[in-house]
């Protein structure tokens, strides 16, 4: 259980409080709208990071001078390309084609701002679907409607335990976060 310093949630994702309710961390959730954009030369696997960056940037103001920031931004990669959120159901359907019978990478940046320091990081997972048919990603998509999330799925929904056969990595940094490293940094900041 923590109980250190107030921790704030810069993001919506319910997956996210989801995660940081289950390792027992109290927080409250305080969000600003950021274009999630960066350099095109940028390396895929700083887009995560440098976007966490942004958003902890832009909540800031918001924030006491002792809160705990957390900020994450999570992307898709497929053959070096980053895969984000499906346009409407036509993308999500084409998405999830794509990946079917494939490895593909998830990338969470993490960026935790506290008493004026930021640690930052992220965290990869290899993630192998296996070869879908067009009535299972078609149910899929219109039963989950998986329209705000990176990759066109949620890996805790029905397409988790029937599309996806393995994982190389954290399975809750599928989901949105790598907690069991937001638990490891918050500890190490409560002991500064």
């Amino acid at each position: 259980m923590y109980t250190g310093q107030h921790v704030i949630l810069a993001s919506q994702s319910p997956r996210r409080k989801q995660l940081l309710e289950q390792a027992g961390i109290p927080f409250e959730v305080k969000v600003v709208d950021t274009a999630e954009t960066f350099p095109a030369d940028m390396a895929i696997p700083e887009i995560p990071v440098y976007i966490a960056r942004q958003k902890s940037a832009a909540v800031a103001a918001l924030c006491n001078a002792d809160d705990i920031i957390i900020t994450a931004d999570t992307v898709v990669v497929l053959d070096d390309t980053i895969i984000g959120k499906p346009k409407d159901r036509e993308d999500a359907i084409r998405i999830l084609s794509a990946l079917g019978g494939r490895i593909h990478r998830v990338i969470t940046g993490v960026v935790i701002t506290a008493k004026g320091t930021e640690t930052a990081f992220s965290k990869e997972t290899e993630v192998h679907f296996k070869s879908l048919t067009t009535e299972q990603i078609t149910y899929y998509v219109d039963a989950y409607k998986p329209y705000d999330k990176a990759g066109a799925y949620a890996i805790q929904e029905w397409i988790g335990a029937v599309g996806i056969d393995r994982i190389n990595g954290c399975f809750y940094n599928v989901m949105g976060l790598p907690v069991s490293n937001v638990v490891e940094a918050l500890e190490a900041i409560n002991k500064k």
